[in-house]
């Protein structure tokens, strides 16, 4: 399993390779997401072990594309991206879910830490 660090996927966003799915519930989503992602809201599910919730959403993603898993912190978005690995998906999860990403976006220091975490592992 791979993930994809918010500095990797940022100049990727606005590509037509890739396919962001939002996982987390839809009122978080509403909240606040990448632009460009859908929200499939199964984080719940998943979190719970229910991996057919996935797996019943799976005919709204594409399969031509790169898929980018997201959640709140990455966790939950790994079994997604386990989920979708073994249903035939080229699937990455982003590291530090929407937390990560928003860190990136503001560059504040716990992201700074984080990604030299990130780089060595």
């Amino acid at each position: 399993m791979t993930k994809i660090r918010p500095d990797e996927l940022e100049p990727r966003v606005d590509g037509d390779d890739l396919f962001l799915l939002d996982i987390r519930p839809a009122d978080e989503y509403r909240r606040g997401h990448i632009d460009g992602s859908h929200n499939v809201p199964v984080y719940d599910d998943l979190r719970g072990g229910d991996d057919d919730a996935l797996e019943r959403h799976l005919d709204e993603i594409p399969r031509d594309r790169e898929v980018v898993t997201v959640c709140k912190m990455g966790f939950v978005a790994k079994r997604a991206t386990q989920v979708l690995d073994s249903n035939g998906y080229e699937a990455v999860t982003l590291a530090g879910g929407m937390h990560g990403w928003r860190g990136y976006q503001n560059g504040t220091l716990g992201y700074r830490l984080w990604s030299v975490v990130w780089k060595l592992f």
